[in-house]
């Protein structure tokens, strides 16, 4: 699959710790949520892409870390 943003091929498939905070002086008072996602990295331009879990994303809709 190409990269959707310099359509190059030279992608290479990683794993990632990804600490994501809530925004605003309110995030402050809720967790974060840590994932582990794959992501696919393009190495001529830098775009990444991965998808979160099931139930960290609904975490994250929620607003609420667990």
């Amino acid at each position: 699959m190409a990269c959707r943003s310099c359509r190059s091929e030279n992608q290479s498939e990683l794993v990632a710790e990804i600490n994501i905070h809530f925004p605003g002086w309110r995030g402050l008072d809720k967790p974060a949520v840590m994932v582990y996602p794959k992501l696919v990295v393009c190495l001529d331009c830098g775009f990444t892409q991965f998808m979160l879990p099931e139930t960290e994303l609904r975490t994250l809709g929620k607003g609420v870390a667990a």
